[in-house]
């Protein structure tokens, strides 16, 4: 099963979870499944639209991914969520 990498700032709703197994075959099923589990982690990282939010970026083996790319048994998929500051 694919493993979903929670960043700090969004492991609230995980519990603190940093890593979490899904059964799901694309990064789009992956986020829903942690959602599924851990109610308040989609919202993080998707926008109202079903769109990441722009300051959210997704990877899968550490290659920058769209939601809809596709993951298989072993692959990690990454939520990268810049933290602005000053």
């Amino acid at each position: 099963m694919p493993i979903v990498l929670i960043p700090p700032p969004y492991r609230g709703p995980t519990g603190g979870q940093e890593r979490i197994e899904v059964a799901a075959n694309t990064v789009r099923a992956c986020i829903e499944a942690v959602e599924a589990a851990h109610p308040g982690f989609l919202p993080q990282v998707f926008a109202a639209d079903g769109e990441p939010h722009k300051f959210v970026k997704l990877f899968v083996n550490g290659d920058q991914s769209p939601p809809e790319a596709e993951v298989a048994e072993g692959d990690e998929v990454e939520v990268l969520a810049a933290i602005a500051g000053g």
